[in-house]
């Protein structure tokens, strides 16, 4: 009787539908209008992490690519589109040191500041407990590149998804650490991303936590979610602009300790993409919240055996919704949605709905 009990204001509020999710995308219907892989063969053998940003000039999607992750060969593979095509993958950077060392490049994160050049954080390393942060810059929507920058000691960049800005100009990215338990915090910078300050970590350890995403709510709270070691789904959230953070608390929503990614849309609702399961990397879903505590189903991306992971999402000027994700660790797909076509289904419990 208790799951019955959903109030009517929530079910109004998200706009819930009984309308089937669309769980095929290879037939390019609503809300799904468009899924391709970004390239269909490449030099490398495997390919992780994906991220992606709109520019004055297009889509920019980056990744890591090599034989396989953490293996010394791996860079940051990066391909434009244009006119609707996307460009062959460029490696534009790797973690060559010397003639004889080099390291693993890992988790790319582009992104476009209102004012100046295309960011492109990365990490170096052997492995996330050991591994920098590093930047690079493009003047020109990401044709070329400037030399790789190391960040200040303490500052890794944005971990694994994409940066907001405020109106004042200032930069808030959510990072994460893991050489101390799984670890978050949060890096700003006040001056285009030239410099950053970190907050230090915002959770105790009880929930281990990464890879945070940040929503903007309508009466200006900030709220991160992400992966956890927990089984779910973290959040937190914060009232002074990410300076100070509440106590970090688990959600409903399903995590099997893979990446997540959320974006707020120019509407105040919120999307998130995420494995809706306790274990392994598929399915790969979509579900939608105006207040990210309820949240709508409103497609399965991916459901065959396999893995569909580390998601990115951004909504870019024509107010779609493009998501970026590994696809078998063989390619990386995109898809592009329409949110006008949303018909969320109430998520109670954390039961994807049938």
């Amino acid at each position: 009787m208790f799951r019955l009990a959903v109030p009517l204001c929530v079910i109004v509020y998200l706009g819930i539908s009984t309308v089937k999710a669309q769980s095929d995308v290879g037939t390019a219907v609503p809300p799904i209008v468009k899924s391709e892989f970004i390239f269909e063969t490449a030099p490398f053998k495997s390919c992780h992490a994906s991220t992606i940003v709109e520019t004055k000039m297009g889509l920019v999607a980056a990744w890591f690519g090599g034989t396989a992750e953490s293996h010394p060969d791996v860079g940051i593979w990066l391909s434009r589109q244009i006119d609707g095509q996307w460009t062959a993958p460029v490696e534009v950077v790797n973690g060559i040191e010397t003639a004889e060392i080099r390291y693993a490049c890992w988790n790319p994160v582009l992104f476009q500041p209102k004012a100046g050049p295309l960011l492109l954080f990365y990490k170096v390393g052997t492995t996330p407990k050991t591994w920098w942060g590093m930047l690079v810059t493009s003047e020109d929507s990401g044709k070329t590149w400037s030399k790789p920058t190391r960040l200040a000691d303490g500052i890794l960049g944005p971990v694994k998804n994409k940066p907001i800005q405020f109106s004042n100009g200032d930069i808030l990215s959510g990072s994460s650490t893991e050489h101390d338990g799984w670890r978050v915090h949060f890096e700003r910078s006040t001056d285009g991303g030239h410099t950053w300050q970190s907050t230090g970590v915002v959770n105790d350890g009880t929930i281990a936590s990464i890879q945070p995403s940040i929503l903007i709510h309508k009466d200006g709270r900030l709220q991160a979610i992400g992966r956890t070691r927990q089984g779910k789904v973290f959040e937190i959230s914060s009232r002074d602009n990410g300076r100070t953070w509440g106590k970090m608390r688990l959600t409903t929503l399903p995590n099997p300790g893979s990446g997540t990614d959320a974006v707020t849309l120019v509407n105040g609702q919120h999307v998130i993409i995420y494995n809706h399961t306790s274990r392994g990397r598929s399915p790969l879903n979509v579900a939608v919240s105006a207040d990210g505590e309820h949240w709508g189903a409103v497609v399965v991306l991916e459901n065959t055996p396999g893995e569909y992971s580390y998601p990115a999402v951004i909504q870019t000027s024509d107010d779609l919704i493009h998501f970026v994700y590994t696809w078998n660790r063989q390619r990386i797909k995109h898809v592009v949605a329409d949110p006008k076509a949303f018909k969320p289904r109430l998520i109670v419990d954390g039961t994807w709905p049938e």
